[in-house]
């Protein structure tokens, strides 16, 4: 992709750019633990995504807590971010992504919709996203990575997206909009499929192990006895 890094994991003449991490649910489906502070390689997976973010020069991050807020904000406290606290996380993702959307500062360019549970993003993933945001067909204002003909993660879109997004229904997220103006999305084809991977069970857990040989190991205080 013909698009020039500045040597500190930035773009050159880089846009505004806020990114919202989603970390607020209750993980039902991973024993009711907060499956963000799974660790690979020692290193909990809210705080790789919060370092991959930084390291691709996006600045402004807001990370929407919700459920184990206390529990999570240790693992990420000396690090430069907004937080945020959904009162209401059952509510679903949707309620938490407005929550971030809000908290943006006004000014950005565009935004970058992240999840906490994705292991093996890197600041060259988030890079390559923001490069190809800006080399997106014209009239297109969402691009969203489409690994073997799948949609992944993170997503990015522009302010116009952004306000459309907050002055709409409280059902309204990305995914909503996205259905409405489909001839708006760019489907980014890619063949990197780290934008698939993320981990809602411990099947996922294991999975993940078998395709890549990496281990998500949890902390000390929350594994379960078996």
């Amino acid at each position: 992709m013909a698009c020039l890094s500045n040597g500190d994991g930035g773009l050159h003449k880089r846009a505004a750019i806020g990114a919202v991490l989603l970390a607020a649910g209750s993980a039902s489906r991973m024993g009711h633990r907060p499956k963000s502070l799974l660790e690979l390689d020692g290193v909990p997976l809210i705080r790789r995504q919060m370092l991959a973010l930084s390291g691709a020069g996006v600045k402004d991050i807001v990370v929407v807590l919700g459920h184990y807020a206390d529990r999570i904000k240790e693992a990420i406290r000396e690090l430069p971010a907004t937080l945020v606290h959904n009162p209401d996380p059952d509510a679903g993702q949707i309620s938490s992504l407005r929550m971030g959307l809000q908290m943006l500062p006004p000014q950005m360019d565009a935004a970058l919709v992240a999840l906490a549970d994705q292991p093996l993003i890197r600041s060259q993933d988030i890079v390559d996203l923001i490069c190809a945001y800006k080399m997106r067909p014209t009239g297109t204002q969402v691009v969203q990575p489409s690994a073997e003909g799948l949609p992944g993660n993170p997503v990015m879109f522009s302010a116009q997206v952004r306000a459309q997004i907050l002055a709409d229904a409280p059902h309204v997220g990305c995914r909503q909009w996205q259905s409405a103006h489909p001839d708006q999305v760019h489907a980014w084809a890619t063949p990197n499929s780290r934008y698939r991977v993320d981990v809602d069970t411990a099947e996922d857990i294991a999975a993940m192990a078998a395709q890549t040989g990496l281990q998500l190991t949890w902390p000390a205080d929350l594994v379960i006895s078996a």
